[in-house]
């Protein structure tokens, strides 16, 4: 298995890799560095090295999934490099070989699937008020339970359309439309991919003893959803992660 020649298949990389002089300027500009032991510069050296091994434990580990895609990289590397794009790459190969749950950032990719991704699909919205339940969202605080009791009142009063006929935010999406979405996903092979994280999670649930499920409401779900370690932001700057 080749991993560097199946980026080189992926035109982000290719656009997002020109010629790397390690200047640091990624890491310096980078949000998520700010927060989290992660430096884009040490990534895109370890692509540059060529060793399988070593982009085998990059798609393995955290460091790909701490990126939030700003892209602040890309307006500021000298060499008209994009880590970003190199990012969006290696999270890819990841998922596409099962190497995304051997990290607890990765294994977050079944949460989104089976909240936003499923929510496109079932509702033709990322988020929609009907599935914000309130204890996954304890930060919302006392005044969502009284937001969904009264959601008509509060969205009219936003000019939404909620769930209605016509147009007007958070309106109905017929089936007609949900169905093209749908067709949308698997022509781009994105229902591939949804298959690829729900298997690999399964299998991950079983390896970690966790009851899983086909529903948002199994034990695996709940953990990947919550658990948080609290070694991500150690300012050692472990390359382990790496």
């Amino acid at each position: 298995m080749n991993y560097l020649e199946e980026l080189e298949q992926d035109i982000r990389f290719t656009e997002g890799l020109k010629a790397c002089l390690q200047c640091g300027v990624c890491s310096a500009i980078c949000p998520a560095a700010e927060f989290y032991n992660y430096d884009p510069r040490i990534i895109v050296i370890t692509v540059q090295e060529k060793n399988n091994q070593r982009i085998e434990d990059l798609l393995k580990s955290e460091a790909i999934w701490y990126c939030g895609q700003c892209m602040s990289c890309k307006t500021r590397c000298p060499r008209g490099n994009t880590p970003g794009f190199i990012i969006q790459a290696l999270r890819t190969l990841s998922q596409k070989h099962g190497f995304f749950t051997q990290s607890e950032k990765g294994r977050q990719q079944y949460a989104i699937k089976k909240t936003v991704g499923e929510n496109i699909l079932n509702k033709g919205y990322c988020i929609h008020p009907d599935l914000m339940e309130a204890e996954a969202h304890p930060e919302q605080g006392p005044i969502w339970d009284w937001i969904v009791k009264n959601k008509e009142a509060v969205y009219d009063k936003f000019n939404g359309n909620l769930d209605k006929e016509g147009a007007g935010t958070l309106r109905k999406i017929h089936k007609k439309n949900l169905d093209e979405l749908a067709q949308i996903f698997e022509i781009t092979g994105t229902g591939d991919f949804y298959n690829i994280i729900e298997q690999e999670s399964k299998k991950q649930a079983e390896a970690m003893n966790i009851q899983f499920d086909a529903s948002k409401k199994n034990d695996y779900f709940t953990h990947v959803y919550t658990y948080n370690s609290n070694t991500h932001s150690d300012d050692s700057h472990n390359e382990n992660n790496y």
